[in-house]
């Protein structure tokens, strides 16, 4: 990148081309959307009617061949419905090219299924340019979109999918899927394909993302704990996608509607809350850091002014790298590189609790550090803040059951006298 140049002062400057604001999301409306294949009895899809609100994400979950993916599908009309209509904001695009329909949806599938003879850059401004985009327009749009999903432009616009790892695969069909600025992305199983590792921090990145853009997303999943953590609202799906509740993940963990409903939350309902907290919502603490190009007793200095017996030592790009202690620097004689622990595993802003949980029980330490969208270094959660946010929040559970009861006896007290009240009219009139 070159060095800025300072503008002339005497000359006035040309006014900037006005660039399009961005789409928000657009609501989709689903009417006895119905898939019926030939030499099937029964429909794949049967008579689906929802409406999802304009800057939801909305998760589709449901067993294997339950017709989630076919019902997906359907909206951007990769598969044809039957019977039945769908409305994209005010537009009925049912009966639309549906060419031209896919352009301003975006979609992102499991393996990224980007163009393997394409760059990166290419890729990412496909959409773009086959709509008409300006070609200045599109590789700013392309560099935009890489800094958006965490990517150093300069150091991946001239990539081939294969140079790439399975992460920053899946990063880059999240870019191209939103290159084009769509009100709708649609995602089937987009992070199935990856390690638990990787696919916790593109769930954050999603999550980060929506947070920034606020489109309107249809997510299908046949992971329950993913749907908990994405999605605004979780549609759980029957066979042939009926409905068996479509609700905040919140009320099917704590109400769901009826034993097959259970059966996708499973065990654990009350730890599977943790899903619902992010690692933003609770402290981050500041903790003592050096950097790898410190001098040893600028380090020791560090570790004797604070109050603990450990420091996280950063890497170049200010990343966390390792972990060290008072003993890792007593036996270091002069070097750190085989002293202290490498960080194994962080977390971000947009993590939940259960991810949190997760890291700090599988280090020694009882803390994980938490990270920037670049991977850079910000603070610590530890073990006592995330025990302090479950006691809250069953304590909160505690309460609202409480409420619950009370209501209930209410209810039934307020029953009982309508009773009694009706058995002494009917006694006075005969």
């Amino acid at each position: 990148m070159s060095e800025p140049t300072s503008a002339p002062t005497t000359s006035p400057q040309p006014e900037a081309s006005p660039q399009p604001a961005a789409a928000s999301g657009a609501t989709i409306q689903l009417e006895n959307l119905t898939k019926r294949y030939p030499g099937n009895p029964n429909p794949s899809v049967d008579d689906v009617s929802m409406e999802i609100k304009a800057g939801e994400l909305v998760v589709f979950v449901g067993p294997s061949g339950c017709g989630k993916s076919t019902t997906l599908k359907m909206i951007n009309r990769l598969i044809e419905p039957t019977s039945g209509r769908i409305r994209i904001g005010d537009e009925d695009v049912t009966d639309m090219d549906p060419v031209k329909l896919r352009r301003k949806i975006g979609y992102a599938i499991q393996s990224s299924g980007l163009f393997p003879h394409m760059t990166v850059a290419e890729n990412i401004a496909l959409v773009p340019k086959m709509t008409g985009w300006s070609k200045s327009r599109a590789k700013d749009r392309v560099e935009e979109m890489l800094d958006l999903v965490g990517l150093d432009p300069r150091e991946f616009h001239g990539r081939y999918p294969r140079q790439l790892s399975g992460g920053q695969q899946q990063r880059v069909g999240v870019a191209r899927a939103l290159a084009a600025d769509p009100p709708v992305l649609l995602m089937d199983e987009p992070f199935g394909a990856v390690d638990p590792i990787t696919r916790d921090h593109l769930q954050d990145e999603l999550i980060r993302l929506q947070h920034e853009l606020h489109k309107t997303i249809v997510f299908v999943t046949h992971d329950f704990d993913e749907a908990i953590k994405l999605g605004d609202r979780i549609a759980v799906l029957r066979e042939r996608s009926h409905i068996a509740q479509f609700d905040t993940p919140e009320a099917i963990l704590t109400n769901p509607a009826d034993d097959f409903v259970s059966g996708f939350v499973g065990a654990g309902a009350a730890l599977k809350r943790l899903n619902l907290t992010r690692v933003r919502d609770v402290e981050i603490a500041e903790f003592p850091t050096v950097s790898v190009d410190d001098p040893l007793q600028q380090i020791f200095n560090t570790l004797r002014a604070g109050q603990g017996n450990e420091l996280l030592m950063l890497d170049r790009r200010g990343r966390p790298y390792k972990w060290l202690r008072r003993g890792d620097l007593m036996r270091a004689k002069g070097s750190l590189a085989r002293a202290g622990q490498l960080v194994h595993d962080t977390v971000t802003r947009d993590a939940t609790l259960h991810d949190a949980l997760e890291a700090v029980l599988t280090d020694s330490g009882g803390r994980v550090a938490v990270t920037g969208r670049r991977g850079e270094y910000i603070g610590v959660v530890d073990m006592e803040t995330l025990m302090n946010s479950v006691h809250e929040m069953l304590e909160a559970d505690r309460l609202t059951a409480a409420e619950h009861a009370h209501d209930l006896e209410e209810l039934r007290h307020h029953r009982v006298e309508r009773d009694l009240e009706g058995l002494r009219d009917g006694s006075e009139g005969s």
